[in-house]
């Protein structure tokens, strides 16, 4: 045993142990001034394979500052190191290569500041069992680092800055008992939440003062064994079910949806479109002027009996009535709704040529649809319902709209032609139809007019009496 320390060495090298290189076992060379400039000095131990213990921690003033390439070289057999309290800048990756038998490894307060230990620095230290490296600046623990040390079984990196450490590197430790983490600033976040977990369940490791270690960024000083975790697990299982389910109802019902309902959403949609710019009109205090008397609603199978019998009694023969047709009077290239739209808002009225063709078109429902809205919504006397042929109850049950219409108005049937007088029927038919076209179309004035008519009436009776 050699015991130099205090005794202010500045330098060492080789020459120094050559009388006692064969048999030296223990070396202390602590407290003394020792100090290195160059990596490439050559190592002063390399005779000195029969030593054990070499302690050379707390170097005067500032420590060692720089390890030498290869520092350790010969020393085969040790088995314990002292290095704390060294201010080592760094740590090359071959630093502790030579040192295939230690078993005991003190770096306490040797790192400069913060740093990072490059992987693989411990790579050859395969029977090491105690690690003590406190207060050395260590950012991460990563597998690459610490992950030969299997017969580890002290670790204590006590007031390091390692935010979170990995488990999948605790659990690569097979023989590790101990393990200080005191004053390491881990984050209580979802990043630990296995770590956390890791302490309370293992029965292997002792985690020293598991239930003082705080969260560091927690205001409320949250102990870290206990910090809320419920975010951080998701059943990955009840989301992929849910999805999956969602995925397959939707691929079934949506066809089935699109199927019943497309047209009556469409419907939808342009109603309330409408609805927008009828709105809008209003608050601008701004009215349409009409146009048309009438936009005639029919299917391109009647209109044989438009161009014969409509339009002869409507625009001619003194009538003078403005129509609007389809073929004749919409806008060439805007779009078939657009035309409805406007056609339907620049007319008093809105004509329905009802017949089986009618019912099965589906533009004639958004036309239909479109002055319902006029009728029932905007209170605007609009609608006028012409049946050209005898229509069963149960075909029309389906149409509740227009049936809904046919209850609160009157309706016209153009006169079949096995009936007594068809020529004065018809006569009768278009004097009706051409009164009707001359009504106001605003309900308020409907309701008006009949309020007067049954003013006129009280007032007659009283003057009777």
């Amino acid at each position: 045993m050699c015991y130099l320390d205090g005794n202010k060495l500045k330098k060492i090298d080789k020459t120094m142990f050559t009388p006692f290189h064969a048999k030296l076992q223990v070396l202390d060379l602590c407290g003394n001034q020792i100090r290195f400039t160059n990596v490439q000095t050559n190592s002063p131990f390399v005779e000195l394979n029969k030593l054990r213990s070499l302690k050379l921690n707390a170097q005067q003033p500032q420590g060692l500052n720089v390890l030498p390439n290869a520092f350790f070289r010969g020393l085969s057999s040790l088995q314990s190191l002292y290095l704390a309290d060294n201010h080592i800048f760094n740590f090359a990756t071959d630093t502790f290569n030579d040192l295939t038998n230690l078993t005991f490894l003190s770096l306490d307060n040797s790192g400069a500041g913060v740093m990072q230990l490059k992987p693989g620095i411990f790579k050859n230290l395969r029977k090491l069992s105690m690690l003590y490296a406190r207060n050395m600046g260590i950012q991460s623990f990563s597998k690459e680092v610490f992950g030969n040390l299997t017969q580890l079984k002290i670790l204590v990196l006590r007031q390091n800055v390692m935010p979170t450490i990995d488990v999948n590197v605790l659990e690569a430790l097979p023989k590790l008992k101990y393990l200080d983490l005191r004053n390491v600033p881990l984050s209580c976040t979802c990043l630990n939440s296995d770590l956390q977990n890791w302490t309370l369940k293992n029965r292997r490791v002792q985690l020293l003062s598991l239930y003082v270690l705080k969260c560091q960024e927690n205001l409320k000083h949250e102990c870290f064994y206990n910090f809320g975790t419920n975010v951080c697990y998701l059943d990955l299982g009840k989301y992929l079910f849910a999805s999956t389910t969602s995925v397959i109802l939707l691929t079934t019902i949506i066809p089935i949806l699109y199927n019943k309902l497309y047209w009556k959403l469409k419907f939808t949609y342009y109603v309330f479109c409408s609805w927008i710019g009828q709105r809008w009109r209003r608050m601008r205090n701004k009215e349409e002027q009409c146009k048309y008397d009438a936009f005639i609603s029919y299917n391109s199978a009647d209109e044989p009996w438009i161009i014969d019998q409509l339009l002869p009694n409507l625009e001619g023969n003194g009538a003078s009535f403005r129509l609007c047709l389809h073929h004749r009077d919409f806008e060439l290239g805007r779009s078939i709704v657009d035309n409805i739209v406007s056609a339907i808002y620049k007319s008093r009225k809105t004509i329905c040529v009802v017949s089986r063709h009618f019912l099965s078109c589906e533009w004639c429902s958004l036309e239909i649809q479109l002055a319902n809205y006029r009728l029932f919504h905007e209170l605007q006397d609009v609608l006028l319902l012409i049946f050209l042929e005898p229509i069963p109850e149960s075909q029309l049950s389906a149409y509740h709209r227009m049936r809904k219409v046919m209850l609160k108005k009157t309706y016209m049937q153009w006169p079949e032609s096995d009936c007594t007088d068809p020529v004065q029927a018809q006569e009768l038919f278009w004097n009706q139809l051409r009164g009707a076209l001359r009504s106001g179309s605003s309900i308020f004035e409907e309701v008006e007019k009949e309020g007067m008519k049954n003013k006129n009436k009280n007032n007659m009776i009283i003057s009777i009496t």
